[in-house]
Parts: structure tokens; sequence; C-alpha cells
């Protein structure tokens, strides 16, 4: 799924594929904004970890879980 970071005093967002489940990335996402952990924690389908300061974020945008698709047929 994809997932959009806006951080606070930062012109870019973070963007990642996770391979996480919507369910898992809603339950860090909102641990930490309740301050249950300084950091909001995600991995990527690569296995690398974003860590960012949860009292720095800005937004979170959340996408559809991505569908991969074979071929070159247009749908």
């Amino acid at each position: 799924m994809e997932v959009k970071i806006g951080v606070q005093h930062a012109p870019r967002e973070i963007v990642l594929e996770s391979g996480q489940s919507a369910e898992e990335v809603e339950k860090a996402i909102a641990d930490a904004l309740a301050g249950t952990s300084q950091l909001l924690s995600l991995t990527d389908e690569k296995g690398r970890k974003v860590l960012v300061p949860a009292d720095k974020i800005a937004y979170v945008e959340l996408g559809e879980p991505a569908v991969r698709r074979v071929g070159f047929g247009a749908l």
C-alpha cells in the first residue's frame, strides 16, 4: 500500500510502498500520534525501515493496496 507522510518544516513528503497491511499501518500511525510511541516506524516492500518523529508528522495519506498487474493490456 502507498503511504505518504508530510513532515513539518520539510518541503517534500515521504512516499513509500509498504508491505504491511492497512490495519498495521493505521495502528502504527495511531500509536505515534497518541504518544504511545515517539517514532512512527514503517517498513517498505524492500525491507527498509522509515522512522519519523511523531511530533513532526503533519499528515499521513494512505493509498489503496497496490494490485500487481501482469501483461501489457490496457484495462
